[in-house]
């Protein structure tokens, strides 16, 4: 008998223990937050016409362009995430197509977060229309790429230039693990290019230099480049791993 006591009282023990473990495995799994921190907009730029573009939480407001099949674009923790390309796994970044705003704007300041992988190349081209076959064909584009990892690149193509038209300058560019800040504005043919809070570029459409320089550069039998008073935003698949976040636009008049 005095066995069998013990024995119910060490299976006793030994369902304590683990009902604690249990319990303790519980509340450590409650405690981790599983939700994103998604974009919110303050007051203050409520108050100011500031509009969130993209949510945190899906692609609501954004499409391929020209409906194009695309596997790349994703969600994921609050971030849009643009796939690496796997060219060992078939459905993996393999179809690759740009990411445009379904609303179309004319004057704006766009604001975004964004960091890029190892030889990265990306942009956001704006004013796009889709009467061409690619959108950088309507669209001037604000470069953005791994500058260290093109080290031979011209100055008009790293980041923080009008790709293919006009150099940034005093552009720096954060280690690529770290998040950069992006303000694009265009207020009709006025157009500025900051970067982490310095203004690294400025230019006016269909002005005189603008006429030279495009007739000087691979856009000079483009006929739509820059030409359209209003478009979509457009995010570029470059075919490199790019993520994007906090993206706001505030229309103007």
């Amino acid at each position: 008998m005095r066995k069998i006591a013990y024995g119910l009282l060490f299976v006793s023990l030994i369902m304590v223990v683990a009902q604690c473990t249990l319990r303790k495995m519980e509340e450590n799994k409650s405690s981790v937050s599983t939700t994103a921190e998604l974009p919110e907009l303050t007051k203050q730029q409520k108050a100011e016409g500031w509009q969130l573009l993209f949510n945190g939480q899906s692609l609501n407001g954004w499409q391929i362009f020209k409906s194009r099949e695309n596997n790349t674009w994703e969600v994921i923790d609050g971030v849009l995430h643009c796939k690496a390309l796997d060219e060992t796994t078939t459905g993996v970044g393999d179809k690759r197509s740009d990411l445009m705003t379904t609303t179309q704007f004319d004057n704006f300041e766009l604001y975004f977060e964004w960091k890029i992988s190892v030889e990265g190349n990306s942009g956001v081209m704006f004013r796009v229309t889709e009467n061409f076959d690619q959108p950088y064909y309507s669209g001037p584009e604000y470069q953005l790429m791994d500058d260290g990892g093109y080290p031979n690149e011209t100055p008009d193509h790293l980041t923080g230039a009008n790709y293919g038209m006009h150099a940034p300058v005093n552009a720096r560019v954060k280690p690529l693990n770290e998040w950069n800040t992006t303000k694009l504005l265009v207020n009709k043919n006025h157009v500025e290019h900051w970067l982490n809070g310095t203004k690294v570029l400025e230019y006016e459409l269909g002005s005189p230099e603008w006429i030279v320089t495009k007739n000087a550069s691979k856009w000079k039998d483009a006929a739509g480049y820059g030409a359209s008073a209003t478009g979509h935003i457009v995010l570029q698949d470059h075919g490199s791993e790019i993520w994007f976040k906090n993206i706001m636009i505030k229309k103007l008049q």
